[in-house]
């Protein structure tokens, strides 16, 4: 996780933003820090091998490297149509481990992003856009018990392209009652980005989850920050100057 305080790039027009749609993994959920802790246990009993005796760098990497092909063939399987197929496959497959896993520490949360949606709760309609399936988006929010904060959560099932196509961004948007142009799309990876900017939404990138700044910028994100939580301060602080 980038641990920078600072903005990395960009800006974007806060007065237009009148509803937040964040994604779940690497967004508010730590997903890339605990892929890559599973990494690292596998390789443990050959650290020898790394530099330090530390295989956590070559782990990160590897979960970074595997993440952007990972994107690209979930599209092609969103764009012939076999995606909703998958998804009830590893559906049918993760009912059967649910309980094990929650146990073994199947989630992890971002630090501050409950703190986060409870100040931005009371100023915006907040939604989520999901490329996960709909039952573990619900795991992990009911987890943490952040489902109170969303009148919308989007998923991989909910519309008939996921991202990047701007469908769910635009399916969120009606359902909370604005234009996507007044939506700010936040996420981690460049499939968040260029839905958002398809479907007419502003858009930020964060980089405490599997995007890195160079691609989140090639695509076009309005504005780069190293965190979620950094949200609260960037619209709050803004609304109190005017």
């Amino acid at each position: 996780m980038n641990e920078n305080n600072k903005i990395v790039y960009g800006g974007i027009d806060t007065s237009r933003i009148k509803a937040i749609l964040f994604d779940v993994d690497g967004t508010l959920s730590n997903t890339d820090d605990r892929m890559v802790d599973r990494v690292v246990k596998v390789l443990n009993p050959i650290s020898w091998l790394f530099r330090d005796r530390n295989p956590e760098r070559f782990s990160r990497r590897l979960v970074m490297a595997v993440e952007t092909p990972g994107n690209f063939i979930y599209h092609l399987a969103d764009r012939f149509g076999i995606d909703r197929h998958i998804a009830k496959y590893y559906k049918r497959i993760k009912s059967k481990r649910i309980d094990k896993k929650i146990e073994e520490g199947k989630f992890w949360i971002i630090p501050g992003v409950r703190e986060m949606l409870e100040a931005l709760y009371t100023r915006y309609p907040l939604g989520v856009v999901s490329a996960r399936d709909g039952a573990s988006t619900r795991e992990f929010l009911d987890f943490f018990e952040l489902t109170q904060y969303f009148q919308v959560i989007v998923t991989a099932q909910t519309c008939h392209y996921t991202k990047p196509f701007p469908d769910p961004i635009l399916y969120a948007s009606k359902a909370l009652g604005e234009p996507p142009e007044n939506c700010l799309m936040i996420g981690d990876t460049i499939v968040d980005i260029q839905s958002g900017k398809s479907a007419g939404a502003q858009t930020t990138g964060v980089l405490c989850g599997f995007g890195t700044a160079k691609e989140l910028k090639r695509v076009g994100a309005n504005m780069i920050l190293p965190s979620t939580v950094m949200v609260t301060d960037l619209l709050l602080k803004t609304n109190q100057e005017k």
